[in-house]
């Protein structure tokens, strides 16, 4: 049988009411109350049940965090930096996969599991803001990813313009001129793609260069096929560029292998900078500058504000807050590199 609170206050001599309150962090305890206890525990073996603690207070002790790609390291990475971050709240996150299909990311923030968790986490693609404002569920919802929603809730997002044009700005400096960007999208306005697109044009059209659009190369997925096949489709069409930006990692990472298959070097003949900093992108036989944004920041950042709202803390009207990012550059732009 495990050690109960009884156990412990008998072992520190005091009340089971007192060994609660220091297992659950109250603050009306005295230092000095607090270490005898504390001593009792690690005498003891103590390990709370945070099962019974959640279920006392009408919770779960789970939350949800739905992303539309698990096959994607960027939303891998990110899903360990939320189980990270929910862990030091003592709550267990579910990991939901949406593929991206708008019916399951309406089933997902529609509450299907309202009886499993205690709130959600989602990056949604496909969701309108129509669909959000006619959510009926009360439980706290916090939207990740940087599609732009006008709906009332938190969302946690970096600067995709301004991150955009930091990468663009980056191959400018360089001396590039003709910088392609792949993986726009066709359509679905305000959505990452658009946004980075965005960046792009403004970045150029601020160095005073006319921004081409033969230079961009929309793609159906962002994944390395989806790379290599735009990257292809823009050397067949005669629209060799001296730089690309990528709307991600992966696409960057598939548009280097066509590159290399087509006798061309980067970053001597083209340079790439792609987004997200996925771990792949640090180990390639020429590593890959990219916009890095801070994982940790993100998921901290929606696990609190998560958690805020369940345990009904100081929080202000829901918010669009925008962590860091930061450009990181290695290989396929470094100047330095052999043949540059």
């Amino acid at each position: 049988m495990g050690v109960s609170l009884k156990d412990v206050a008998q072992r520190a001599g005091v009340s089971i009411k007192t060994v609660s309150n220091v297992v659950n962090n109250y603050p009306h305890v005295t230092p000095q109350m607090r270490a005898k206890v504390q001593q009792a525990i690690d005498e003891l073996g103590y390990r709370p049940n945070l099962t019974a603690r959640h279920l006392r207070k009408g919770r779960t002790g789970i939350i949800a965090f739905a992303v539309p790609e698990l096959g994607n390291p960027y939303f891998a990475e990110l899903a360990g930096a939320v189980i990270d971050a929910a862990a030091v709240h003592d709550y267990t996150v579910l990991v939901d996969h949406t593929a991206g299909l708008r019916e399951r990311e309406l089933l997902v923030s529609q509450e299907f599991r309202a009886h499993v968790i205690d709130g959600l986490i989602l990056s949604p693609i496909h969701l309108e803001n129509e669909d959000l404002l006619a959510r009926q569920e009360t439980s706290p919802l916090v939207l990740l990813g940087e599609r732009e929603y006008e709906a009332p809730y938190d969302q946690i997002a970096i600067d995709n313009v301004a991150a955009a044009r930091t990468a663009v700005r980056h191959l400018l400096d360089l001396g590039r001129r003709r910088i392609a960007f792949l993986g726009s999208r066709t359509s679905r306005e305000r959505q990452p793609a658009h946004l980075r697109l965005r960046g792009w044009r403004e970045e150029l059209a601020a160095a005073g260069l006319e921004p081409d659009e033969n230079l961009v190369v929309a793609t159906d997925g962002y994944g390395r096929a989806d790379g290599a096949e735009a990257m292809a489709e823009l050397l067949e069409r005669g629209e060799r560029p001296d730089a690309v930006f990528a709307y991600n990692d992966l696409i960057a990472l598939g548009a280097m292998r066509t590159l290399t298959e087509r006798g061309l070097e980067v970053p001597r003949d083209v340079a790439m900078v792609g987004f997200d900093d996925i771990e792949e992108s640090r180990y390639g036989a020429i590593t890959l500058t990219t916009i890095s944004p801070d994982k940790p920041a993100i998921a901290r950042l929606a696990v609190d504000r998560l958690v805020e709202r369940l345990t009904g803390g100081t929080v202000s009207e829901p918010q669009r807050i925008r962590p860091g990012y930061r450009l990181i550059v290695r290989e396929s732009t470094h100047i330095g590199r052999p043949g540059v």
